[in-house]
């Protein structure tokens, strides 16, 4: 039973094909992912762009009619497009501001034409706190017309351990009001409210576990949701009786509905056993029948 708050704004289900890097180009296709999305009833679709862009950043003419058959068939929204800008693209220097500002306007105008309206802007970091280089406010701030031109808005994912009461949510969102844009926001993995882990028997030996760190309250997201455009919502691992065992997932859902938040949760699954065949698939979807009971679907 869950505690379900009833109102007419509701967050929506998507799915980050990330979930499935363990399937892609092995047991799925592109079209298999959008199909196990269709039959989820999850609409929303993100993708990382040098993953899932064939010939990214130039895709041929057949790949783009392809895309375009794709969202039609599955009625897929294409709604966050995963990006980088490298500032380590040159060793001994970072990006200048015109470099990166180039960088992010290629991916605008091929987000533009396959439909994006949201970027996951991944900017370049300097340290374990994921403090982002000293000069994105320069090419963030050159790029504002162009992200208006072609309709997307940048959004820096917030991601642990970083927390949403710290010094760079707060520059982030500084700038977002001293400039005034609709075209910079953010994007809130879920990850930054765990409060369980799960134990190190459940990975793999070669796994990577991200170290336990401080985690955000989940009522700590509402002053910021006026920024945000779409959520990773992150999870580890479904119980069999359909409950996230590491983050409280109807607390944060029901937040949401509570301040009328009707952006995308894109699931993100993060956790063991990637490479085992179908397992990322089942999670995703225990992970949408949990998502819907406490959305009431």
């Amino acid at each position: 039973m869950t505690n379900r708050v009833e109102n007419y704004e509701k967050p929506k289900r998507g799915v980050s094909l990330y979930s499935y890097a363990g399937e892609f180009g092995v047991t799925m296709s592109l079209e298999d992912m959008f199909a196990e999305m269709h039959d989820l009833g999850a609409r929303g679709l993100e993708i990382l762009a040098n993953s899932h862009i064939e010939g990214y950043p130039n895709p041929s003419d057949e790949w783009l009619e392809n895309w375009d058959r794709l969202i039609n068939k599955y009625d897929i929204v294409p709604v966050e497009y995963g990006h980088w800008v490298d500032s380590r693209l040159y060793q001994g220097r970072q990006l200048t501001p015109e470099e990166s500002y180039e960088m992010l306007v290629r991916d605008f105008k091929l987000a533009n034409r396959l439909g994006f309206t949201v970027l996951r802007t991944k900017l370049g970091v300097i340290d374990d706190d994921l403090t982002p280089v000293e000069n994105w406010k320069d090419f963030i701030k050159m790029a504002l017309p162009m992200a208006e031109k072609y309709n997307v808005r940048m959004c820096p994912e917030i991601h642990a351990p970083t927390l949403l009461k710290s010094k760079m949510v707060d520059e982030y969102v500084e700038f977002i009001e001293q400039t005034g844009t609709k075209y910079f926001g953010l994007n809130i993995d879920f990850g930054v409210f765990t409060t369980q882990t799960l134990p190190a028997s459940e990975w793999g030996p070669d796994a990577f576990i991200l170290p336990e760190s401080e985690h955000s309250l989940v009522e700590d997201i509402i002053p910021l949701l006026p920024y945000v455009y779409c959520c990773h919502a992150k999870f580890v691992k479904m119980s069999e009786d359909f409950q996230e065992m590491t983050i409280p997932y109807e607390k944060i859902i029901n937040t949401l509905v509570e301040h009328n938040w009707d952006g995308y949760m894109v699931s993100e699954y993060e956790g063991p056993k990637k490479d085992v065949t179908g397992y990322a698939v089942e999670q995703v979807r225990k992970h949408h029948v949990m998502m819907k009971r406490i959305l009431g679907e």
